[in-house]
């Protein structure tokens, strides 16, 4: 690879007027500016990116951890990220921990080392049933920033976006009882993870509140045949009138398995989810959804992160940005 000294040898100029002319400092004259632009594309020169970053003390690189590349939630989160990062001119380096912690510390620990500015990150399952958050601490405590979205550590402290979950599951059951709904149901397959939990919460307020229903929840294993599960809740419980899941597949499949054994959706049973417009594209019928807009989260986690590496040294609290959810109602809710 051609490097700047190279280059200004053969023009016989310092090696700064090369430096400034490929920067269009106004400081260097047009006809140098052009004779350094001129050579350096006849000798295909590109900057040395890890050289500058050494100089400047900056990647301008963001590490991404995600838990779940095949989850399309996660998947439209990372185009957030990408796109905000890009506009600001950032790159992301993405790892996959597969809800594994083990993963999740080696991603932290390989990227750590000079190669990004700060990670945005979505906490692995494993993490988060073992309530492991020292190794978020400690890369915190070597001056990489952290933002979390959706599945966080509440013992961590960095900036954090998150979804009205509470709130959102809270209203869409509210929105089932004011239909006359009297036999509701939650369905979950996210129990350990902390959205899962603040979802059951908003759900069982809205039911004890009304103090004529009673709370019906199922929690689903990821070692559990979820259909089966879902068949036999039915089969058990025949007067249940709605569900409200909270997560895409317990939906999906709750209103498939109503279909199947003969319910009409949404005369005899409504069906609301977490879930995204594709989701409620593949359903009959369309089901309503509790929609959690990934994009924007994940713009928003990057405008936190670049805004937190721009200001390192400069002490400020950290935020918690949370981002409305939108219900939006189709075939399966009256």
């Amino acid at each position: 690879m051609v490097t700047l000294k190279q280059l200004a040898k053969e023009l016989n100029v310092s090696i700064s007027t090369v430096s400034k002319a490929l920067n269009n400092s106004e400081e260097i004259g047009e006809d140098t500016v052009r004779r350094v632009k001129e050579l350096a594309k006849l000798y295909n020169y590109r900057p040395n990116k890890v050289a500058l970053s050494l100089k400047n003390n900056k990647t301008r690189t963001i590490g991404v951890i995600i838990p779940n590349i095949l989850n399309r939630f996660l998947a439209k989160v990372l185009f957030g990220i990408e796109s905000e990062a890009t506009k600001q001119g950032y790159n992301i380096i993405t790892c996959i921990s597969n809800e594994s912690l083990e993963k999740e510390k080696e991603s932290l620990q390989l990227l750590a080392n000079g190669s990004v500015d700060g990670f945005i990150l979505s906490v692995a399952e494993e993490s988060q049933i073992n309530n492991e958050v020292e190794h978020f601490k400690e890369t915190i405590k070597q001056g990489l920033p952290i933002v979390m979205f959706d599945r966080v550590a509440h013992d961590v402290l960095c900036d954090k976006v998150i979804v009205d979950d509470f709130d959102a599951t809270y209203n869409a059951t509210k929105n089932l009882i004011d239909e006359g709904r009297k036999h509701i149901a939650f369905i979950s397959n996210i129990n350990d993870m902390s959205v899962g939990k603040l979802r059951e919460r908003g759900y069982n307020k809205a039911i004890i509140e009304n103090g004529n229903l009673e709370p019906l929840v199922l929690k689903i294993k990821k070692k559990d045949d979820h259909q089966k599960k879902i068949k036999s809740l039915f089969k058990k419980h025949k007067t249940i009138d709605a569900i409200v899941a909270a997560d895409s597949s317990s939906g999906i499949i709750a209103l498939n398995t109503a279909v199947s054994i003969g319910l009409k959706v949404p005369k005899d049973i409504s069906v609301i989810a977490f879930a995204s417009k594709s989701d409620s594209n593949h359903t009959l019928p369309k089901l309503t959804t509790i929609r959690q807009h990934a994009k924007a989260i994940g713009a928003h986690a990057a405008e936190l992160l670049i805004k937190r590496i721009q200001n390192t040294g400069q002490e400020e609290d950290v935020k918690t940005k949370i981002v409305k959810t939108s219900l939006v109602k189709n075939k399966s809710t009256l």
